[in-house]
């Protein structure tokens, strides 16, 4: 069988979640016999390519890359329903006659491909790994911080969200005076109920607003007709596509994970229990928050290694330094990700302060399967694999306060928190992970 992954981005200068789970299953189904290919893409923005389709190979795989520099996207609806990339979709189908798509992440390719696969007669399938299909910032985070249960009638949260990140950068007009949560909650309202008014009808911010509005019910209707089924990382993930429309047949099956399950080594007597972030540092992943925690335990009592990039938000990564100064903070940038096994051997705590709905981030199951403990906020998106008390902890979210409680808790008896190393472990392997995914095309 031909196989076609769509990805967003993929290795090797893309490697987080979605592209570690869709190389993944590619790897398995070749080790199969299929034919598989991962189309990917450069994000508008980073270095171009020579040409707007290129090839290379990746651990035994296939890519095709489009070069989004080529076909950049020139306002918001373009962002998720771009119809100058039905051209070099057909192409690259066209030429690779896939008997299956499977989109594990339609940014960059956006919802034209639903369209272009239904026209060539293409089974095509999904996995969600956010909240894309329906939520703007595919965080399922409210303006205000909150969490949120998806677009209202009017979209006014959605704009509001739009815009306090446009204030964010910086972006002049109208949505520069969003600068805090309240702002963007009452531009928002008040541009989404005026718009429509002379002097404001069709013009930049009528525009801007339709866009935003537009998006949830173009992409539900494009998935509910182009996609045969779909996988969901986890049950919560599952309830929140069915909840906001998406009637597309789909199936909870967590993430498998491929690392070395020994036992974590002895601590010593003297050994200080160290604390470990992994992930994207961004306000978004709660990084200040542990940061916060971490600085009002005793001193000398844990230690707190940071591993993530430093270049994706380099005003967030500022205000982190100046919260840790005096602290015993590691900010140790990014690893290879054969290097994973050994830092969370290395660590006696993995902490994710997410502020956000996570779903199954892997780096939670690695610890897991590492016998790593973890430390969660308390969203369903994770807490759906902890068992209090004997894999983790979990906190308020948001809370530093919290966070700080239940770290205190632990390092101040480090032998409960190496006691739960014994009572950790997560066995699910891609290959299990990959052989339900691929039975979904047979129903």
């Amino acid at each position: 069988m031909k196989i076609v992954f769509f990805v967003h981005c993929f290795f090797p200068d893309h490697f987080y979640g979605t592209e570690t789970y869709t190389i993944e299953l590619a790897k398995n189904y070749a080790s199969w016999g299929h034919d598989v290919t991962v189309v990917t893409a450069i994000f508008q923005g980073e270095p171009a390519a020579a040409e707007l389709i290129s090839h290379y190979e990746y651990e035994g795989i296939k890519v095709i890359s489009l070069d989004k520099n080529k076909i950049p996207h020139g306002r918001i609806k373009e962002t998720y329903y771009q119809p100058d990339m039905r051209t070099v979709l057909t192409q690259v189908l066209t030429d690779l006659q896939p008997d299956i798509v499977h989109v594990t992440h339609l940014i960059n390719h956006t919802s034209v491909l639903l369209e272009v696969t239904s026209a060539l007669g293409i089974a095509t399938y999904a996995t969600f790994t956010d909240f894309f299909g329906f939520c703007l910032n595919n965080k399922l985070e409210a303006a205000d911080g909150a969490l949120c249960a998806g677009p209202s009638k009017s979209r006014a949260n959605c704009v509001a969200c739009y815009i306090k990140e446009a204030a964010r950068a910086n972006v002049g007009g109208w949505m520069g005076y969003a600068k805090s949560p309240l702002a963007a909650k009452v531009i928002a309202s008040s541009a989404t109920a005026l718009r429509k008014l002379p002097g404001l009808k069709n013009g930049s911010i009528d525009g801007t607003i339709e866009d935003i509005a537009r998006r949830p019910d173009t992409l539900i209707s494009l998935y509910n007709q182009g996609y045969k089924g779909a996988v969901a990382p986890t049950a919560f993930l599952k309830k929140a596509y069915l909840s906001n429309d998406v009637k597309v047949p789909m199936h909870a099956l967590w993430f498998g994970i491929d690392i070395d399950r020994s036992p974590k080594p002895e601590r010593p007597a003297d050994h200080v229990p160290t604390i470990g972030f992994i992930g994207q540092i961004a306000p978004h992943k709660g990084t200040d928050l542990l940061v916060d925690a971490f600085q009002q335990l005793p001193a000398q009592r844990a230690k707190l290694k940071i591993y993530g990039p430093a270049d994706q938000d380099p005003a967030y990564m500022q205000e982190l330094r100046s919260k840790a100064e005096g602290g015993d903070i590691e900010f140790l940038g990014t690893f290879d990700k054969g290097d994973m096994v050994n830092i969370l051997r290395d660590l006696d705590l993995l902490v994710i302060p997410s502020k956000w709905y996570e779903n199954s981030p892997l780096v939670l199951l690695n610890a897991l399967a590492t016998h790593t403990p973890v430390l969660v906020s308390d969203v369903l998106g994770m807490t759906e694999f902890l068992e209090p008390g004997l894999n983790g902890l979990s906190f308020e979210r948001g809370s530093a306060t919290d966070l700080h409680r239940q770290l205190a808790a632990l390092v101040t008896e480090p032998h409960v928190l190496y006691g739960m190393s014994k009572t950790t472990n997560y066995e699910r392997t891609p290959e299990v992970m990959a052989r339900e995914t691929f039975a979904m095309y047979g129903e």
